[in-house]
């Protein structure tokens, strides 16, 4: 099998190597042929020489756009069917790459669930993670062990139809898992071990709150009516107890409480509209290939140079 691993990298010189060695090493050993790319984001070290010697195809941004705009980049210039990503720090386990590509010969997309015995993930963003997982799970209808694991698998094309609504940055992969289960694909979660990394994490606590509200915007998209329908109760509950206590003292409806049901109403037939629009367009297919990869330059080593 021909796999294409894409690795952004921003500013990791000391980990991008040894993660590129161990990728050959294990993909090699298991009779996959693999093409590294090594996507470097506007890096101010030398990450891209340093991805370069060891072996990778490297694409360089000429400033930071992000690591969805790295993935993006990266993604698109692939030449093979089947796409790995994964990060250059280090924390993911390379040697369950194999069996994440076994897997997708049965699903549409496979992900490193950091769920495993050995997790490292800092416990300042753990309460972050617990209350946006319920709410994608809530928002899919579907149970998400992970929602932004940055090993994944998947065919090409599968995630090239998404690149208009995938941003550029950190909330690259959970748009594509809520993109992906809000249109019924088959979106598999294999547990995996999760280690320390390298340097110094890009995530701040506060993106939490960009995510939170990237989940919201993305179930408007796909899913309207599972934000509109708690709306519309909240509404009516309102109604309903205001109407209540003005019979009981004076036999009249307030016009707050008429206000609350006009509301519910309102709420209830615009969200019915955004859930039609959203069913009656379907899955986007935007055929954007060549604008990804406009401001990619690509890095060739040094012994490759021609004088």
């Amino acid at each position: 099998m021909d796999v294409s691993i894409v690795i952004p990298a921003f500013n990791e010189e000391h980990g991008v190597g040894p993660v590129i060695a161990e990728l050959r090493d294990v993909l090699e050993g298991h009779g996959l042929r693999p093409e590294i790319i090594v996507i470097d984001d506007g890096s101010a070290d030398q990450t891209a020489q340093a991805a370069a010697a060891a072996g990778a195809r490297v694409l360089r941004h000429r400033s930071n756009r992000g690591y969805g705009a790295a993935l993006k980049t990266g993604i698109a210039a692939a030449s093979s069917e089947f796409i790995v990503i994964t990060d250059a720090d280090g924390t993911y386990p390379c040697e369950r790459i194999p069996e994440m590509l076994e897997r997708l010969k049965s699903a549409d997309m496979v992900v490193g669930a950091r769920i495993g015995s050995n997790v490292k993930i800092p416990a300042i963003r753990r309460p972050a993670k617990w209350v946006l997982n319920r709410l994608a799970n809530y928002m899919t209808n579907s149970r998400i062990p992970d929602l932004n694991s940055g090993l994944r698998a998947f065919r090409r094309e599968v995630a090239m139809q998404y690149f208009a609504i995938l941003p550029d940055q950190f909330s690259w992969t959970t748009t594509i898992t809520l993109a992906m289960h809000c249109d019924k694909y088959a979106v598999s979660y294999l547990p995996i071990d999760y280690r320390s990394r390298q340097g110094k994490s890009k995530i701040v606590p506060w993106d939490a709150g960009s995510f939170a509200i990237l989940i919201l915007r993305t179930a408007m998209l796909f899913r309207p009516l599972r934000i509109f329908i708690p709306v519309v109760l909240l509404c009516l509950l309102y109604g309903v107890i205001k109407m209540g206590i003005d019979m009981t003292r004076d036999p009249n409806i307030s016009a707050s409480a008429l206000l609350a049901f006009v509301s519910a109403l309102l709420i209830l037939l615009i969200g019915m509209l955004g859930d039609a629009l959203a069913t009656r367009l379907g899955r986007l297919n935007p055929h954007i290939v060549g604008v990804q990869t406009a401001d990619a330059v690509e890095v060739i080593p040094e012994a490759g140079r021609k004088e």
